[in-house]
Parts: C-alpha cells; sequence; structure tokens
C-alpha cells in the first residue's frame, strides 16, 4: 500500500492512513450494511496437528506463536470451505472477507446465529479445527 502510494519513509499518520484504506476496502461500511466484524478468532493449533493439515492443504497460513503453537487465520479456513459470499436471505456472508458476518436488511439474530453455528460445523468438518466465536453472543 505505502509503497503504490510512493511513500518511502513512511509517517506513523501514513501507516494508519494505509491500513484505514485497506480495511475500508476489505470491510463492509456499518452505515450502509449491518455486520458483526470479525466474528471468528483465529485458531490456535498444535504444530503436529498443523503439520498434517499442511501436508494436505499445502497452501495453508500458518504463524508460529511459540514452538508449540501455530495460529490459522479464520477466514482462509471459512473461504475454504466455501462460505465467503453464501448468503440465505438477508443473513450472509461478506463477498470481500470471509471473517465478517453481514445482515443485508432483516436478518434476525437466529437467522445470523445460524450461520455462524453452520460455519463452525463446516470448518471442523473439513479441517478439524473447531471455530470459536470472537463476538460476545448473549
Amino acid at each position: 500500500m505505502l509503497k503504490s502510494e510512493n511513500i518511502e519513509s513512511p509517517t506513523i499518520a501514513d501507516v494508519s492512513q494505509a491500513v484505514i484504506k485497506i480495511r475500508s476496502s476489505k470491510l463492509p461500511d456499518p452505515a450502509k450494511i449491518g455486520n458483526a466484524g470479525s466474528f471468528f478468532k483465529n485458531p490456535l493449533i498444535a504444530r503436529e496437528f498443523y503439520a498434517k493439515l499442511i501436508a494436505e492443504y499445502p497452501d495453508m497460513p500458518g504463524y508460529d506463536v511459540d514452538r508449540h503453537t501455530v495460529k490459522i487465520p479464520a477466514a482462509w479456513l471459512i473461504e475454504q470451505a466455501g462460505w465467503k459470499g453464501f448468503r440465505k436471505g438477508d443473513a450472509g456472508v461478506y463477498p470481500k472477507h470471509a471473517l465478517v458476518l453481514v445482515n443485508y436488511g432483516s436478518a434476525t439474530a437466529k437467522e445470523m446465529h445460524a450461520i455462524a453455528t453452520s460455519i463452525v460445523k463446516s470448518v471442523e468438518e473439513i479441517f478439524g479445527i473447531i471455530l470459536e466465536p470472537e463476538v460476545n453472543i448473549i
């Protein structure tokens, strides 16, 4: 982002503006479309389990947490499971970012929860990883 703007020595303000611009391009504007933001936590898995998964899914990203643990992007898992852009009625998954659940108009909390539950079940069936909500469900 900074290179594309020809900024070679970025200031804190430059970095802040770049982050805002990137987020704005990937995340829905809450004034235009209701959303629950980043809905799921990035799961932490054992390095041994990650080694098995990477053998089957070589493009799976993973980030070292410590000697024993790897963090997997929940958005990647959700997208690979086919949920990115999914919509049922007014409840759905944002087409530009698989981690964001959206309400296109009049979806109920029950309908939004049903999609979240289906995503968790799907990701667990495919990858053996249980996603945890990042949001508070009341």
